[in-house]
């Protein structure tokens, strides 16, 4: 439950104010164009916040778009929420965005009615008092259709952030990464335990939807602990966060615990459908690599350097010691971690490194 709500409150935070911003650049168009046919110049920065339209001032005007901008927030968020949750994993991105799309319009052709009339009442004093004047107000139609396009933009922005992950899209646009750059993350390296045997005993079909329901439980979990998704790879998901965010509060081992924890809840779920309930083992490593956008046709922020090399190292020394979770000891020194228990691995030789790693199991106290 405490998961939930974390994401709709991030979820909206965000429609707050994409909309609040919306409702304000309309009326900010709407306040000029009518002080402009009134025969009024306005000169920003001397009449501005002074500036007044048959009494009403500006500032009064933003305060009811942010108003405004709460409100169908609100009904957004929630929409996208249970979209989101309850048919998304059934849905084709084509028929949500379709099917929401025909909500919004319905939803802004009410909304739009409600909000025109009172700026219009206000700032306008003559328009008509009869009941239905928006059908043939061109300025009615002009709201609808421009909230149209402002909801289509808002829907592309949330399906980016879905397909290329939570700050990528934008990191993309600014081109950040155009140029190599050096920073500090934490790699996890996150496989299915025998997979091999679980594919050969469920079948291609049944197993890819194994992987599937993995997957989504795992998303479920990942972002109340700031972590980013950089590669599914078959049966592995390779796990990033920036170097603090990982060490705060845990959250690179956190996470992989919340994420057992899921699955065992899920266990009756899992062995009705599936006849087994999926383990996964994983690698945790940390430290300074070079991010870097790469690709024309298929573009992609890529890593590069010995962290990531190591990380999935590290996740393939599992098997060998029969545990669920390896650490490096320079990224374990750098957590607190007072209610698991550690063991020592030793210095362990990694394939393809010269130097050896010093490896430490986590595994929950019992």
């Amino acid at each position: 439950m405490k998961n939930l709500l974390v994401q709709f409150l991030r979820l909206l935070v965000a429609t707050i104010i994409f909309w609040s911003i919306a409702f304000c650049v309309f009326i900010m168009i709407r306040y000029f164009q009518i002080g402009v046919e009134g025969g009024k110049a306005f000169e920003v920065g001397k009449d501005i916040p002074g500036l007044d339209t048959d009494g009403v001032p500006i500032t009064q005007w933003l305060e009811f778009g942010v108003f405004s901008g709460i409100v169908v927030g609100c009904i957004y968020a929630i929409v996208e929420f249970l979209f989101e949750k309850l048919r998304l994993n059934k849905l084709s991105t084509g028929l949500v965005l379709v099917e929401k799309s025909l909500i919004y319009l319905i939803m802004l052709i009410l909304s739009t009615n409600f909000i025109i009339t009172l700026i219009e009442e206000q700032i306008d004093r003559n328009l008509p008092n009869e009941q239905g004047w928006w059908i043939q107000n061109k300025v009615f139609w002009l709201v609808v259709g421009y909230f149209v396009i402002c909801s289509l933009i808002f829907s592309f922005l949330k399906i980016a952030k879905d397909n290329f992950g939570r700050g990528v899209f934008f990191n993309q646009l600014i081109g950040k990464y155009k140029k190599p750059r050096e920073e500090r993350r934490i790699f996890m390296f996150l496989d299915l335990q025998a997979s091999t045997t679980i594919a050969e005993q469920l079948g291609h079909f049944k197993y890819s939807e194994l992987i599937q329901q993995c997957f989504y439980d795992l998303n479920y979990v990942l972002p109340n602990y700031n972590a980013e998704i950089y590669q599914y790879v078959g049966d592995e998901a390779v796990i990033s966060w920036p170097f603090d965010k990982g060490i705060k509060d845990n959250n690179c081992v956190e996470l992989f615990f919340k994420f057992q924890d899921r699955l065992l809840k899920k266990e009756k779920t899992y062995i009705k459908k599936f006849g087994i309930l999926p383990k996964f083992k994983a690698g945790l490593h940390g430290g300074k690599l070079i991010v870097t956008e790469v690709g024309t046709i298929k573009k992609e922020i890529a890593y590069h350097g010995d962290v990531i090399n190591t990380a999935a190292r590290i996740q393939g020394e599992c098997n060998a010691y029969n545990e669920t979770l390896l650490i490096s000891q320079t990224l374990l020194d750098k957590l607190k971690l007072h209610k698991y228990k550690l063991e020592s691995i030793g210095d362990i030789a990694l394939k393809g490194k010269e130097s050896e790693v010093k490896l430490v199991s986590i595994n929950k106290n019992s």
